[in-house]
């Protein structure tokens, strides 16, 4: 898998110096989970980042729950781990890859080239014997140069100019009944945007969290294949990663629709779909 490690491949290369090592953990209801979790216990070497405060930037009133971080200063909280453009940075959650494909599709939009997601997360890492430890890696500055990869990301009226058209297909990543509009936890207001796809992220793992291999994942987006324009987006553009990278595993390059859903209704001329 090209944008993927398995534990066995982190841990022989864990004293690597040019590896950076990210944890990602976070909780959508819990805000200070991902940081507790981390000061718990970590992998060796792991700078923690925070899904909603390094990853995104201040909810406003568009661009969606989770706003794409400002570049400017993303680049600085990743210069400040020591992140510069021949690093092999190595992003790790709990194991269900959202916060960590987060930061996966951050780097590579920003034009980073070796960044991967480990594969099942910190509980395979624990499940297969492996040691967490509570001190803090020392911090090195680094400098980055931005190669801002456009043709990945896209905004809602590059959405709109693909409803319904032929060669294009949307995908929104949520639950189905939060596409279909039956149930919303989260958002204001439920349903999906017209013409879209619904392709659940959770269905590319496999019961131990593990993205599930190449057969399976074409398998899955068999539908999607022959379109020329593939959009993914969720609720705020977090879980879409996971599609994404899945998608880009069997050689799909899509673009993110980083505001998603709650971006998508926060304009109300937007039109609602219900239902399948």
């Amino acid at each position: 898998m090209k944008n993927l490690v398995n534990t066995d491949w982190l841990y022989e290369n864990i004293d690597n110096e040019d590896l950076i090592l990210v944890d990602c953990r976070f909780d959508l209801q819990l805000a200070e989970y991902g940081k507790e979790s981390y000061e718990k216990g970590h992998i060796k070497g792991a700078f923690f980042m925070d899904v909603n405060t390094d990853l995104s930037s201040e909810k406003k009133e568009h661009g969606g729950r989770h706003p794409l971080p400002d570049i400017n200063v993303f680049k600085e909280t990743v210069e400040s781990i020591g992140i510069n453009n021949n690093s092999i940075v190595v992003a790790y959650d709990d194991g269900d890859l959202a916060g960590a494909s987060r930061l996966w599709w951050l780097l590579k939009y920003i034009g980073h080239e070796k960044v991967y997601v480990l594969n099942g997360g910190i509980n395979k890492w624990i499940n297969d014997g492996y040691d967490l430890v509570k001190d803090l890696p020392g911090k090195s500055k680094s400098t980055y140069t931005i190669n801002l990869q456009n043709n990945i990301l896209c905004d809602a009226n590059e959405v709109k100019l693909n409803i319904n058209k032929p060669t294009s297909i949307i995908i929104d990543s949520r639950s189905p009944e939060r596409y279909t509009g039956e149930f919303e936890p989260v958002d204001k207001v439920g349903g999906h945007i017209p013409s879209a796809k619904n392709f659940f992220w959770q269905d590319v793992l496999d019961k131990n969290s593990q993205i599930k291999d190449k057969s399976t994942l074409e398998n899955i987006f068999a539908p999607v294949k022959n379109y020329k324009e593939v959009i993914v987006y969720c609720g705020s553009g977090i879980t879409g990663c996971v599609n994404f990278l899945a998608l880009e595993e069997i050689n799909i390059h899509p673009k993110l629709y980083a505001g998603s859903w709650s971006d998508w209704i926060s304009y109300e001329e937007n039109e609602i779909a219900k239902g399948n």
